[in-house]
C-alpha cells in the first residue's frame, strides 16, 4: 500500500512537473499521515486488550456465580425430594389407619396429629426454600447491578461478593477517606452516589456499614481513638446516603470495629492497608425474611 502511495506521487510530481517544495510538502504530509495511522492503530489495540481483560474478568466471576447457584440449586431438590418422600410416607400411613382394628382411639387420635405435624414440618421447609431461593435471587441481581456501576475500580480498591448468603462489599479506606479524616472525598461520593442507585432499586433490602482500621495510634485532635475513628467513618457514609441521595434511615446501620476485626494478622507493614477499609453489608430485611418463611408468602 505504501509504493503504491509513493508510485502516485512519483507519477503526481513526474507528470505535472510539480516543484521540489510540493513535492517535500506532500512527502512531509503522507509522513505525517502515516505517524497519526499509526498511533491510532496502536491506541486501539490497547483499548481493546483493556476491554478483553474487564470481559474475562466479569466472566470468571459469573462462572464463579453460575457453580455457587448450581450447588445450592443441588441441595434444594435433595430437600424438595425429602419433603415428597415425607408426603409419600404419610398418605401411605393414613391410608392404613382404616384398617387398624386393634389400635385403640387414643392411638389413632395420637397418630393423626403426628402426621399432621409432619404435614406442616414439610410445610415449613418448603416456605424456607422458597424463601432463602427469593434472597440469592435479591442478592444476585443487586451484585451484578452494583459490579455494573462500578467496573472502573480495580479488586484492590473495591471488592464485591457474596459471603455467608449476604453481599459484601469491601472499599480501601483510600477511596472514601484521607489519613486520619472522617471526611468523605470525591471520588468516595462517586462511589456511594452508584450505591444508592442500586440500593433504591432494591428498597427490601437492609445495609449495614461498619468502619475497620490498622492498630496504627489516632493522631488527630478531634478523634479519640481508633473506635471513634471507625464508628465516626460509617456514620458519616450513613449520612451521606440518607441526606443527598436519598436511602431511607431505617434500613441502615452504621457501626465502628476499630482494629479488632483484621484481614491480616501478620503485622505486616505492606498488607496493614487491607485492615484500613469499609465493609458494607447488604441484608435481606429481617422482620420480612421471618415473615415470609413464616406464611410462605414469596413475591
Amino acid at each position: 500500500m505504501n509504493r503504491i502511495i509513493v508510485f502516485i506521487l512519483f507519477v503526481l510530481v513526474t507528470s505535472s512537473c510539480v516543484s521540489k517544495k510540493k513535492y517535500v510538502e506532500m512527502q512531509n504530509e503522507y509522513s505525517s499521515f502515516k505517524a497519526t495511522s499509526r498511533n491510532t492503530l496502536s491506541k486501539a489495540k490497547n483499548d481493546i486488550k483493556d476491554r478483553d481483560k474487564q470481559i474475562l474478568t466479569f466472566e470468571t466471576s459469573t462462572k464463579q456465580k453460575e457453580k455457587e447457584l448450581e450447588v445450592r440449586t443441588k441441595h434444594i431438590k435433595v430437600l424438595e425430594e425429602q419433603v415428597d418422600f415425607l408426603k409419600k410416607t404419610n398418605t401411605k400411613l393414613l391410608d392404613r389407619m382404616t384398617d387398624l382394628t386393634m389400635v385403640s382411639k387414643a392411638g389413632a387420635e395420637s397418630i393423626k396429629k403426628s402426621l399432621e405435624t409432619l404435614n406442616e414440618q414439610s410445610q415449613y421447609i418448603e416456605n424456607i426454600n422458597a424463601t432463602i431461593q427469593r434472597k440469592d435471587s435479591l442478592n444476585m441481581s443487586f451484585m451484578v447491578a452494583l459490579k455494573r456501576a462500578l467496573n472502573d475500580f480495580s479488586d484492590e480498591d473495591l471488592n464485591i461478593k457474596v459471603k455467608k448468603g449476604l453481599v459484601s462489599i469491601s472499599i480501601s479506606d483510600k477511596v472514601f477517606f484521607p489519613s486520619n479524616n472522617t471526611n468523605i472525598s470525591q471520588r468516595g461520593e462517586f462511589v456511594i452516589e452508584k450505591l444508592a442507585k442500586a440500593l433504591n432499586d432494591h428498597r427490601e433490602l437492609d445495609i449495614l456499614v461498619e468502619g475497620h482500621t490498622d492498630n496504627s495510634p489516632v493522631s488527630a485532635d478531634c478523634i479519640k481513638d481508633n473506635w471513634d475513628l471507625s464508628a465516626k467513618r460509617a456514620t458519616a457514609i450513613v449520612r451521606l446516603l440518607q441526606t443527598r441521595f436519598g436511602v431511607s434511615p431505617d434500613r441502615m446501620y452504621a457501626g465502628g470495629r476499630s482494629e479488632y476485626s483484621p484481614k491480616d494478622f501478620t503485622g505486616n507493614e505492606a498488607n496493614r492497608k487491607l485492615n484500613r477499609r469499609t465493609d458494607i453489608i447488604i441484608m435481606p430485611r429481617l422482620d420480612q425474611f421471618f415473615q415470609d418463611i413464616v406464611n410462605g408468602q414469596v413475591k
